[in-house]
């Protein structure tokens, strides 16, 4: 009976220990790319912008956010950006601007 206590109560510990962002993020194989979209929040303001992180080919990048009225990425230091050509920008405004 013991040994069951402590079997339950291990697999109750590797449940809460993954990684809920590695099963969260929403991966597509887009014009060549694999692309992840790892978290995103729409603007409530511009309702066109989104913060996303993503990850290109495996390659994570830093939180931008991503205008699809100007095409543009604006960076954390505040560089702006045009989207890169089969990139996230065009990913993220193709598929949630509908």
């Amino acid at each position: 009976m013991g040994k069951y206590i402590i079997l339950s109560i291990v697999l109750f510990i590797l449940f809460f220990a993954v990684d809920k962002s590695i099963a969260a993020s929403f991966c597509r194989n887009y014009k060549g790319n694999k692309i992840c979209i790892l978290s995103i929040k729409r603007s409530a303001k511009n309702y066109w912008e989104y913060r996303a992180e993503v990850s290109i080919n495996g390659s994570r990048k830093p939180l931008e956010i991503y205008n699809c009225h100007t095409q543009k990425k604006i960076q954390k230091n505040g560089n702006t950006l045009d989207f890169t050509p089969n990139g996230a920008g065009e990913f993220i405004c193709s598929i949630l601007n509908k």
